[in-house]
């Protein structure tokens, strides 16, 4: 046959005509639907906003170098079981927000960026929390974000825009997930006790009189016992890692466990559980280099909580994924000043320079909230010292900071683009944009229905998967 020009000529064995022809057989033999395979009763579907293959690169390779630790994502899940990838755009646009790209994953259906599960022609497809309810199983969602976060949100209910927090709140009441873990008191709680409700009513409460166990914070939560259970640790997203109290707010391990704990409470059908970690994305958004580094350990401390759970359960699927990349994380060479574009000034993102990101013990956000709304020199300066060790803040980054200069039209936060950079010029690691990309997101897969999440396929295809396995027992 001819193509472009160029000639391509197949020759075959003695017999290669009869082995043609069976494989064709075979082919057409073969059913379209997909793979065979086994339904599980359990789905964990593990979840780290933000995240994409150099995110899990980076958390691999610093836990390997500066925890001398393995990394359970890379290591167990997309070494041993099925990875593919997602493409992430939404229905309006080359470039996702969270709720669409949950919605699709949830859903089936590309949706408007900032809708919840709801078309442009006001349908409301069915998610995959409905769906696992209508199946009979147990159902619990645990977010280190507000609850009525968009990814949550959009596994679970349906709003036109993901804004409408009050009324997400609302619809997890009648959902009613057997485990709802998270930050986000303050939609659950009227003014008159701190919060922002507009209808003076106890969402908090009312899920109490219904039978769920509250708690709100490490040490209840890790003392309860009841098969449902509602925690909400904040009233607003739970803090980063690396600024996290303890004692306040659990870690994703600790709500990880304690919501498999629950769930398996009286779990003759079998549950689905969504986990994210939120702090993956919201660290991209300020590249912040170390917070999202603590991030990634912290999320891959929860696949392993599942992973552990697996094994004594191996009729469990258990699922890494994320929606969309944060940030255009870009670890790489660079020039260690501007005074020469020789070689011989370049430095590498090597292990000394990645313990300085160790060393840092207070997140971006951290210090922006610390410097305020005017930051001064001297402030600056004394947070630097004592956050920053071994850091150097530039001129032309000082500048910016205390005159509010913004540095470039993809970076929205002047004080988060100043410091991320300061970082940048001494570690290596940089970034792309301070918000969403459209690099595809791997998917890891392993346990009863893993094959499914094979190869490269647009994000509606995740759910179409899902759904197919909550179906087919």
């Amino acid at each position: 046959m001819k193509r472009s020009g160029l000639s391509f000529r197949f020759f075959l064995p003695q017999g290669g005509l009869l082995l043609v022809a069976l494989l064709l057989a075979a082919c057409a033999a073969t059913p379209l639907q997909g793979p065979q395979v086994s339904a599980p009763k359990n789905i964990i579907i593990l979840f780290a906003d933000g995240a994409a293959p150099t995110q899990w690169e980076f958390g691999k390779y610093t836990a390997r170098h500066l925890r001398n630790e393995g990394f359970a994502v890379t290591d167990k899940v997309f070494r041993e079981g099925t990875l593919g990838l997602l493409s992430t755009h939404p229905l309006n646009s080359f470039v996702t927000d969270s709720a669409a790209g949950a919605s699709a994953m949830s859903t089936g259906h590309k949706v408007n960026n900032y809708s919840i599960a709801m078309t442009p022609d006001g349908a409301r497809p069915t998610t995959l929390m409905q769906a696992a309810r209508a199946s009979g199983r147990r159902i619990g969602i645990v977010t280190t974000a507000t609850v009525y976060d968009a990814s949550p949100a959009a596994f679970s209910v349906n709003a036109p825009n993901r804004g409408e927090s009050q009324a997400i709140v609302d619809q997890y009441l009648q959902l009613g997930p057997d485990v709802l873990l998270g930050g986000g008191a303050d939609y659950f709680l009227p003014a008159k006790a701190g919060g922002k409700r507009k209808d003076n009513l106890d969402v908090i409460a009312a899920f109490a009189s219904r039978g769920w166990q509250v708690v709100r914070d490490t040490a209840a939560l890790n003392a309860a016992t009841g098969g449902r259970l509602l925690g909400l640790f904040s009233n607003e997203d739970l803090d980063l890692e690396l600024d996290r109290d303890a004692a306040k707010e659990p870690g994703t391990a600790e709500m990880t466990a304690a919501a498999i704990k629950a769930l398996e409470r009286d779990n003759p059908h079998g549950f689905v559980l969504f986990v994210e970690n939120e702090n993956t994305d919201s660290a991209g958004h300020l590249n912040d280099a170390a917070a999202l580094m603590r991030a990634l350990w912290a999320f891959d401390q929860a696949v392993q909580v599942a992973l552990d759970f697996q094994r004594h359960s191996p009729d469990t699927l258990v699922i890494v994924a994320a929606d969309h990349e944060t940030g255009g994380l870009s670890p790489t060479y660079a020039q260690r000043d501007l005074s020469s574009m020789s070689g011989k000034n370049r430095f590498n993102s090597d292990i000394p320079r990645l313990k300085m990101l160790d060393g840092i013990t207070l997140s971006i956000a951290g210090m922006i909230e610390k410097l305020g709304k005017q930051p001064t020199a001297e402030k600056l300066d004394a947070l630097l010292a004592r956050h920053y060790p071994g850091f150097t803040l530039d001129a032309d980054l000082r500048e910016a900071i205390l005159k509010g200069r913004p540095l470039e039209r993809n970076f929205p936060n002047v004080v988060a683009s100043a410091l991320s950079r300061m970082v940048s010029r001494q570690t290596g690691i940089y970034w792309g944009t301070g918000g969403h990309t459209t690099e595809p997101v791997a998917i890891g897969a392993i346990g009863p229905g893993a094959p499914l999440f094979h190869g490269y396929q647009d994000n509606t295809e995740f759910a179409k998967s899902l759904q197919r396995l909550l179906g087919d027992r």
